[in-house]
């Protein structure tokens, strides 16, 4: 894959000065809570947090029954069918966001989503048993007439065990409502406190704001100032958090993302609430009924979890050992030839070792064939670009220029140091530097480093902007899936067909 250990340095700059704000009224900030130890509590458990189990045995259940309907009560038959109908409405319904629990729910909001995903699953499960003769779904005789019985029979169950559902979790809710923060005591988040205050069908119940300079809070205000984002790691454990609501016009973007990270690295559910109406439209546009969601008509939108937290970061992990090892194993050869070729060019010492900075900022020893040898560990640590080295012979500028130098670093994603896709690793000395030009430089520390990134792919390799390859990074780990991966693999392996190194 094509190094991108070039980089322009980057250049002085000064970070935003602090925001000027109105005279505030608002009481005294609680004392801050003692720095020293304290024992984190039990997690909460959130009322509802078993919903989406419910939900998906509703869904299980109703296909069941309608089946054993169809079938004339023939449950054996009803069971053989479901085998082909089950996997596909599930997985329809759980790619719909519709196992998971909204602030407002409400089935005639999920009901054209129900329906729409129900008669996909019974087309292609039936499609896919026909073309392989299978036993499946012969209970389901293709009649259109049938089939749009079955859809309707499930439909009308599924909705009615939805409406029960949903009326279970709104009681809970009244009874125990989630304690709460509000990021941001700007009019937005004033105005979303007094509405959780006011209609507790919403289940979160507001306990503290969380803003180092709030503007214009009533002296009466029932909700006190906590302080600023340095105090989530205290509040959040000794108070029970279970949710942070990010409202728009309360605090900048640097507090705002503070907030964000912290809440969602202590497992907390981070809602955001923006400052313009129209969010709703431009965020779900015909997807409304299945993803919208408000709070007493502030359009609002549950930000997903972090890349690292998800179950699909586990089959991540999984394809970069498998590819990992598999790479190694083909790529013996290949290797041996390159090693071989760096031994009788520049002597012993095929291998360069060279200490990087990954996952949270935890240093590693990278692999490379070695190009050039450097002087000394000061120049190795320091030197910023060798591309243009006199000292570099034939053969490095060969490895270099197909990327072949970076095949040790198959072994590094094998032992989990790397991973195939990531932000690439810098060394310890330039990392403090850019960290202190570009603020969100630290950032792309949140997942573990890679071979190839997003920057790459994007064509900034080499001298190129660190301001641009940061913002890169960071919306690549804020944006990460699996499919991500895929693309920026496939053109990783054009862009080292078309590379000349660096």
């Amino acid at each position: 894959m094509t190094t991108i250990d070039n980089d322009e340095l980057p250049r002085p700059g000064g970070s935003p000065g602090p925001r000027t704000r109105g005279v505030a009224q608002f009481p005294s900030p609680a004392p801050p809570m003692e720095s020293s130890l304290v024992t984190r509590p039990a997690r909460v458990r959130s009322v509802g947090a078993g919903t989406p189990a419910v939900l998906l045995a509703v869904d299980v259940l109703a296909a069941l029954a309608a089946l054993a309907a169809l079938g004339a009560g023939d449950l054996p038959r009803a069971l053989w069918a479901a085998c082909g109908i089950l996997p596909v409405l599930v997985l329809l319904n759980s790619s719909g966001g519709l196992y998971r629990l909204r602030l407002a729910p409400s089935v005639l909001d999920e009901l054209p989503s129900l329906a729409a995903r129900a008669a996909v699953a019974v087309a292609v499960a039936l499609a896919f048993d026909r073309s392989l003769q299978g036993p499946w779904l012969s209970a389901v005789p293709a009649d259109p007439r049938l089939l749009l019985s079955l859809m309707m029979g499930q439909l009308t169950l599924d909705a009615l065990g939805r409406t029960v559902v949903y009326a279970v979790v709104r009681r809970r809710r009244r009874r125990h409502p989630r304690p709460t923060l509000v990021a941001g005591a700007g009019h937005v988040g004033q105005r979303v406190a007094a509405a959780l205050l006011d209609h507790p069908e919403y289940g979160l119940r507001p306990v503290g704001y969380v803003d180092p300079d709030p503007i214009f809070l009533p002296a009466d205000s029932a909700v006190p100032v906590l302080g600023g984002p340095a105090v989530l790691d205290l509040a959040i454990p000794t108070q029970g958090i279970r949710d942070v609501i990010l409202t728009s016009g309360g605090a900048d973007d640097a507090e705002i993302a503070q907030t964000l990270r912290t809440s969602a690295g202590h497992g907390c559910d981070v809602w955001f609430v923006p400052g313009f109406p129209e969010f709703g439209a431009f965020e779900y546009g015909n997807r409304r009924s299945a993803t919208g969601d408000h709070l007493w008509g502030f359009p609002c939108l549950r930000l997903g979890r972090s890349a690292m937290r998800r179950p699909s970061w586990a089959v991540k992990r999984a394809v970069d050992a498998t590819l990992a090892g598999v790479g190694l194993l083909l790529a013996a050869p290949a290797l041996a030839a390159c090693a071989l070729a760096v031994r009788i060019d520049g002597g012993p010492g095929v291998i360069f070792r060279q200490e990087r900075v990954g996952l949270d900022g935890r240093p590693f020893t990278v692999l490379k064939f070695r190009t050039l040898r450097p002087a000394d560990e000061r120049e190795s640590a320091t030197r910023w670009n060798i591309s243009q080295d006199h000292r570099m012979g034939r053969i490095g500028r060969f490895l270099r220029r197909t990327s072949l130098d970076e095949l040790p670093q198959l072994w590094n994603v094998l032992r989990g140091d790397m991973s195939l896709v990531g932000p690439r690793p810098e060394r310890p000395y330039f990392v403090t530097r850019f960290a202190q030009a570009y603020p969100r430089y630290r950032d792309r520390h949140r997942v573990p480093v890679g071979i190839t990134g997003f920057a790459q792919v994007n064509g900034l390799r080499g001298d190129t902007s660190i301001e641009d390859r940061t913002r890169f990074d960071n919306y690549y780990i804020e944006s990460w899936s699996l499919w991500q991966d895929v693309k920026i693999l496939l053109r990783t392996v054009a862009s080292v067909l078309h590379s000349d190194g660096s």
